[in-house]
Formats: structure tokens, C-alpha cells, sequence
């Protein structure tokens, strides 16, 4: 049973993403055909073009905006399968664009949340040692947390681990009470349905192939001087704009690529598996339980983790996807593969982790040693107390030495098209956290960019 419960009475979180999906999909229908031209077009439908479009629309009410989203739903991929935590901040360097954006997005995501009765839990998590070597790293963690203000952290015995989780085990560990979860899908479907009301225009079905400027752009043409930009999809419509928002997430730096600009960093994707609680063990998990991080691993570590509808995820794993949007196990694409293992970054990476990455790729394949490194914390834990769970696929940003882009990423080119296009380059978790954070600070970045 989960601790702290305010979510809203009128229903569960999995109807209303439902409810909220049709009408996004029954509004996005009429616009599935059209071309136009618009001030500012945001290419990408998940939860961080969703934000930008809506802060960008209440922000100039006079300006025209198109969201252009390959698939035909809104917030499919990353969003879709997203973990659900509201992260506070703790993790992250003081003074990066991390901490600050996911602060104050943790505070910005429960006033919304509240305001647009969209159901949420403030669980909280429990950062767990479970050996001593482990109480120098918690006791840092803590002290960066203090450092980028995450709100009401205290450390913690073992007796009060036990009363907040009574089947965890642990030495010691960083209760943060404010962190939450939420249907993240059904927060960036809200975001969406304020820009359409707002009078945005969305464009399902519509996957960027091809940015360039318009050859009249070049003449003494006023449609071509107000309107450069011409966005082209795979089927053939084009979309005319004077400025563009990407927030590609798995094809960001594609995009880029397309506009002129960098190719790097390079996102290489990552598949994390998540083992699922049979219903009747639930009880073992009230809220978040986490591992103190290792700095020799490059991904945090598995972690138990409730959700809206009453599930505990336990997981992820790590491991290479053979696909950008490769859920499965058996997911391929060459084009991506070939990208991915050409990249000299991620051969760097893997000769740095070479046990790790078997480690993960064992565990993704036989949970019961998943299983295993979760029963340092919770001991009543069994492998028949598992099934398979869900997938997700992480957009990670990777530079040419195989370092993790550990913090956001926003950047634009040079010329008639790069000036014209500010692109989201890196955006891992906590994105979705820091969703309307950062869609302040790009609103911030569009309006000094282009003059808005």
C-alpha cells in the first residue's frame, strides 16, 4: 500500500492518459493534413516539445505554432514508457542545469498536477546503504542535495528505515519525502491539450525528412523573407516557419545533423528492462527504494519503483538497443546499429565497461541474478515473485572520448537555417521532472535567439 497518497478521487491516472489520448488524437486529426506557415514550428511530440510549445503559446498568444509529431499519438517513446518518478534533484552537480531544472520542475510539476487534477503520489524514496563503504558516498549525496536545496532530505537509521519500509534492509540512508510519481504521459498529454486550446496547432503523422530554405527566400519574395523555413516529412507535406524548436529526444541529433549544425554529441540508445511485482507482493514496497550510486558504473543501478496503477517496476538494466525506438529484445535496425557501433565514443565506453556491460546484458536475460541484487535490499524478495515488465529506451548522449553528456544540452548553427534553429540536444531524466523548468528556460532562449 502506498505511504502519503494525494492523488485526486475521480479516477486512475492509466483511464485519464486514455481519455486525455482520444482527444488529443480526435484533435490532431483535423490538422493531420495540413501545411502551413507558422511563426515557430516545435518538432518533436513528447514531453519537452509539449512544455516548450505550451509555455511558448501562453507566452505569445499573437504568434502561430505547429507541433510536428511523427507518430500518430502524442508522447509515445521516451514519455510512453517512462519510469514515472518526480525526481527533486539530488543527484546532480550544484550550479548545472540539472540540479537547477529539476528543482524547481519537481515544485512547477506538483502545482500543475494540482491545479489541472492530474492524479499523483508523493511517495517518496529511500537512497538505501546497505554495506559501509557505501555511508562516505550517501553521506556526499546528502550534502549535494543540501547544496541544490532539495526540499525536506534528512538522513536516516536502520530503525527509521524499517518504519518507513518495513521489509527494506539498510544501514543508513537519504530519505527525500518530496520526490513522487505520476503518469508522465498523461502530464505531457495535459500540456498538449493547453496548447491546442490555446489555439497551437498539432501535426500527428508528420515525420521531419528534410529542413531547408526556401529558394524564394533568397529573392525580394515577402512570404519567403517572413516564412524561410521549410520543414519536409517523409510523405511529402511541407510546413513553412520563420523558426524551429527541435526536441528530437532518440533522433535529436539527426535533426541536427539535417539543419547544418553538429552531429555531436551523438545519442546512442540504451534498453532498460524492468522486472514487474506479482500483485499479491506488493506490500513489500511503499515507496521509491534506490541504491547509494557507484561512480565506477556509468547508470545508476536497479531500483524499486510504484506506479500510478498499483504496479512495482523493479529495475533497469542497461544494455545497447540494436534499435533507436527497439523495445524488444530482438528490435533491429541496421541503420542505427551500424551508427551506433561506428561511433568511437561508444567503442570507447564499452572498453571502460566491459564487465559492467556483460553484467547488465546477463542480467537482462536471466532475472533471477536481477532478482538477486534486489534482495540486498529486500531479503523476502524471490524469483517467483517477479514476471517480465515493460522496456524503455534512453536517448544517451555520448561525446567522441565515450563520456555521458551528464548534463542538458541546447544549441543551435550558423547560417540562413542553423541561426534559425535552436535545438534540444541532450534531455535524459530528469527531463520529464523538469519538463516546465526547462520549458522556461527555452522560451527564455527562443525569445533572445530570434527576438521573439
Amino acid at each position: 500500500m502506498l505511504c502519503g497518497i494525494m492523488m485526486r478521487t475521480f479516477g486512475s491516472g492509466s483511464v485519464c492518459a486514455r481519455l486525455l489520448s482520444q482527444r488529443a488524437k480526435s484533435a490532431t486529426c483535423r490538422a493531420a493534413h495540413h501545411s502551413g506557415s507558422f511563426d515557430v514550428a516545435i518538432i518533436g511530440g513528447g514531453i519537452v516539445g509539449l512544455a516548450s510549445a505550451r509555455e511558448l503559446i501562453l507566452r505569445h498568444p499573437n504568434l502561430s505554432f505547429a507541433l510536428l509529431e511523427k507518430e500518430k499519438e502524442l508522447a509515445l517513446h521516451q514519455t510512453g514508457h517512462n519510469s514515472g518518478v518526480i525526481h527533486t534533484g539530488i543527484y546532480y552537480t550544484p550550479g548545472s542545469l540539472k540540479a537547477q531544472l529539476c528543482v524547481r520542475g519537481a515544485t512547477l510539476a506538483y502545482e500543475y498536477c494540482q491545479k489541472k487534477g492530474v492524479p499523483y503520489n508523493r511517495c517518496g524514496k529511500l537512497i538505501v546503504a546497505v554495506d559501509r563503504e557505501e555511508i562516505p558516498r550517501l553521506k556526499a549525496l546528502y550534502e549535494r542535495g543540501q547544496k541544490n536545496n532539495v526540499r525536506d532530505l534528512r538522513l536516516i537509521d536502520a530503525k527509521a528505515i524499517r518504519e518507513k519500509e518495513p521489509y527494506c534492509r539498510g544501514i543508513m540512508a537519504l530519505d527525500s519525502p518530496y520526490t513522487g510519481i505520476v503518469d508522465w504521459r498523461e502530464v505531457a498529454l495535459a500540456y498538449g491539450k493547453d496548447f491546442q486550446e490555446a489555439g497551437g496547432t498539432v501535426m500527428t503523422d508528420y515525420e521531419a525528412s528534410d529542413m531547408s530554405v526556401a529558394a524564394e527566400s533568397q529573392a525580394d519574395s515577402t512570404n519567403g523573407q517572413k516564412y524561410p523555413i521549410i520543414i519536409r516529412s517523409s510523405q511529402g507535406k511541407e510546413v513553412r516557419c520563420a523558426f524551429v524548436l527541435a526536441c528530437g529526444g532518440l533522433y535529436s541529433d539527426r535533426l541536427s545533423e539535417m539543419s547544418g549544425c553538429s552531429s555531436e554529441p551523438r545519442i546512442v540508445p540504451f534498453r532498460g528492462d524492468y522486472l514487474v511485482l506479482k500483485p499479491e507482493k506488493n506490500y513489500l514496497v511503499r515507496g521509491n527504494i534506490y541504491p547509494v550510486p557507484n561512480p565506477r558504473f556509468p547508470f545508476l543501478g536497479v531500483h524499486f519503483t510504484p506506479r500510478m496503477d498499483g504496479s512495482v517496476w523493479l529495475g533497469p538494466n542497461a544494455v545497447l538497443a540494436f534499435k533507436r525506438e527497439g523495445y524488444k529484445l530482438f528490435d533491429f535496425d541496421a541503420q542505427d546499429f551500424v551508427n551506433a557501433l561506428s561511433f568511437s565514443g561508444l567503442q570507447r565506453l564499452v572498453m571502460k565497461n566491459v564487465v559492467y556491460g556483460v553484467g547488465e546484458i546477463y542480467r537482462g536475460v536471466f532475472p533471477g541474478a536481477q532478482v538477486k541484487i534486489l534482495q540486498k535490499f529486500i531479503p523476502e524478495l524471490s524469483p517467483s515473485d517477479v514476471i517480465r515488465g515493460p522496456s524503455g529506451v534512453r536517448a544517451q548522449a555520448l561525446d567522441a572520448e565515450g563520456n555521458l553528456v551528464d548534463d542538458f544540452v541546447f544549441d543551435g548553427g550558423k547560417g540562413e537555417l542553423g541561426s534559425r534553429v535552436l535545438h534540444v540536444r541532450n534531455a535524459p531524466s530528469p527531463a520529464a521532472s523538469s519538463s516546465l523548468a526547462i520549458a522556461e528556460m527555452i522560451a527564455d532562449e527562443l525569445e533572445k535567439r530570434f527576438q521573439l
